[in-house]
């Protein structure tokens, strides 16, 4: 029903925000809330989940965060409470990689997942989850131009294969680019020929 609200920031607790869209109070749960703060002016994706005698709306900063909350919800024995908390303490990249692995004893450390859980989560979401570009990049050598880093995570998140795009980071950091605009046109120019 809703896709996203911008807004001011009106109030932040421990468990939510309340974004003022238009003169509308909107109590959104989120997974850390103290990630905004009151006055800021931000745009929310959310996800509105109706109960038989609750309407919960959840917010999320990323379209990823919301992405994967709606994955976790997919798995028998998570409820919304225990995807928020697992979002809260564990970032994409890293549950990715829990999943990926099939490590049920890291998703085990998570409130409301116990062993049988974990071991759902992972049936239901292996390969489903996709890592971050960040974190793929992230296994680029410390000498790595930052900026280079910046655009080759920026050409995967565009959709271009891993494969392709370390085909082309060597002539990427031959190129004389000072920022990772330049880098980014550059690898865009090199990936489309």
């Amino acid at each position: 029903m809703y896709e996203y609200l911008t807004g001011r920031v009106a109030a932040v607790t421990p468990a939510y925000v309340v974004l003022d869209v238009g003169g509308v109070g909107y109590r959104l749960l989120c997974a850390d809330p103290y990630d905004f703060h009151e006055g800021a002016v931000v745009t929310l994706y959310v996800q509105l989940i109706i109960r038989e005698n609750d309407q919960t709306l959840y917010g999320f900063a990323t379209e990823e965060a919301k992405r994967t909350f709606n994955q976790l919800l997919s798995v028998t024995g998570i409820g919304p409470k225990s995807a928020l908390a697992i979002l809260a303490n564990v970032d994409a990249a890293g549950l990715a990689a829990a999943i990926a692995q099939g490590d049920a004893a890291f998703l085990t450390k998570f409130p409301g997942v116990g062993k049988k859980t974990a071991q759902q989560i992972i049936l239901d979401l292996k390969g489903k989850l996709a890592v971050p570009a960040a974190a793929s990049i992230a296994e680029a050598p410390d000498d790595l131009d930052p900026a280079l880093a910046d655009a080759l995570a920026a050409l995967v998140a565009l959709g271009y294969p891993e494969k392709a795009v370390a085909k082309v980071q060597s002539k990427l950091a031959a190129a004389d680019a000072q920022t990772t605009d330049a880098y980014l046109r550059a690898g865009l120019k090199l990936l489309s020929q």
